[in-house]
């Protein structure tokens, strides 16, 4: 017999497990069993030494959730019962002390902490009694119960009390800052009690002043006046993807008496628009295709035979020809200009981004005089388009929306760490 003992548990508890040496005649059933036991109590080890790592370690309450984890498996581990009642004492016993201190200093914020501290007892003491009762021997372990609810109500109301008041105090401070940081108090005032006069509206209010708006808008300083829907394509740049819970980006100017925090120019300042130009390319095109074929003659004019006796036929060529007039087409178009990001009250020019766009129209087409037999696939393609006539400087300009937008976003997007 080998006594094996397995470590992981107090000094004073050990277990000593038994068994054969393992033989070629042993029943490989009892090795079998003996395995699963080993991993059975190993587990079992395993739980008791997580509880007693936490309660060494001073984390309490996670002490007692992996105990009562335990107990609900067996509820009379007296290590476990042990663990539990000796992290449950010291966790209330610090909570309570420090509660004390948080009343004695007196501070009127204290009291969101101390109904904290009351919640976390209440929801310990709830956990706990999901195993009760324990016994150690023949003697009860008492977890004597306490009521928690009064003094959870009241930190509670005194906690919403300070921050309806903090609130009211951090509005007549009247910056961005100030007005966030009330709307976040006028909230918890709510959570926790909610019945405080014109709460509703103190918290919309809050958050209106607390909001950040920026305006974005095209200028145009060049001497083309492009269509209003060219500008509204421009700035439908999805803008309403970039709004955060403190700024909101606007392209209408829909009510006049708000007052913008930012302004995004979107400035336009030179469109390059090419004249109309055609280029014009004269090829000739050759190719040889069979065309019949001829006998072979000897000297005397008879036709000629090959080894099996068959007349010998040569190929005969002829040689098609066509005139390609190929006709390119083209115009280009450039818009340059930059994004100003400008800061008001007071006015501070932030960033500047150049941007830019081009748009280019081209078509090919082609006449075909003579046999057109000479042309391949492609030229022949060619020859199906016709010359169009040209976009104006206009449609031109159109264009280079697409890629103008992408720029706009692009730039917006880099700055927004600018916009708070």
């Amino acid at each position: 017999m080998v006594n094996i003992q397995l470590p992981g548990v107090h000094n004073s508890l050990f277990l000593i497990w038994s068994f054969s040496y393992i033989t070629p005649q042993t029943n490989g059933r009892l090795m079998k069993r003996n395995l699963l036991l080993i991993l059975a109590l190993t587990i079992i080890l395993s739980g008791c030494g997580s509880s007693k790592k936490q309660l060494e370690k001073g984390n309490y309450d996670s002490a007692i959730a992996s105990a009562v984890k335990q107990l609900r498996k067996d509820s009379d581990d007296e290590k476990q019962i042990e663990i539990l009642h000796r992290s449950y004492t010291i966790a209330n016993e610090q909570d309570n002390e420090r509660i004390r201190f948080l009343k004695v200093e007196g501070r009127p914020q204290n009291w969101d902490e101390v109904y904290q501290i009351y919640k976390r007892m209440s929801d310990r003491q709830s956990l706990v009694r999901t195993v009760l009762p324990l016994s150690l021997g023949n003697k009860t372990v008492e977890f004597p119960y306490v009521d928690y609810m009064n003094e959870m109500i009241a930190a509670k109301r005194k906690s919403a009390d300070y921050y309806f008041a903090h609130g009211n105090e951090l509005m007549k401070n009247k910056t961005k800052d100030s007005y966030r940081q009330a709307y976040t108090e006028f909230v918890r005032a709510k959570d926790y009690v909610g019945d405080y006069e014109n709460i509703d509206n103190r918290i919309r209010e809050a958050h209106d002043l607390g909001m950040s708006r920026v305006y974005v808008t095209i200028n145009n300083t060049t001497l083309i006046n492009f269509p209003q829907e060219f500008q509204e394509d421009i700035l439908s740049v999805d803008l309403q993807a970039l709004n955060t819970e403190w700024v909101e980006y606007y392209t209408l100017d829909l009510d006049k008496n708000v007052q913008y925090d930012y302004l995004i120019n979107v400035n336009i300042r030179n469109i390059a628009v090419s004249p109309d130009q055609t280029a014009q390319l004269d090829s000739v095109i050759k190719r040889d295709i069979e065309d019949g074929f001829t006998y072979q003659l000897d000297s005397k004019g008879n036709v000629m035979k090959d080894t099996a006796g068959n007349d010998i036929k040569i190929k005969k060529y002829k040689t098609l020809q066509c005139a390609l007039i190929s006709t390119l087409q083209t115009k280009s178009c450039a818009i340059e200009g930059d994004i100003e990001t400008i800061q008001e009250n007071p006015t501070k020019l932030l960033k500047k981004d150049p941007i830019g766009a081009r748009s280019t129209f081209e078509n090919v087409s082609a006449r075909a005089v003579g046999d057109i037999g000479a042309l391949n696939a492609r030229q022949l393609q060619k020859t199906k388009t016709q010359i169009v006539p040209f976009p104006s400087d206009i449609e031109m300009v159109i264009r280079c929306s697409e890629s103008l937008k992408q720029a706009i976003r692009g730039s917006i997007q880099s700055n927004r760490r600018l916009i708070f």
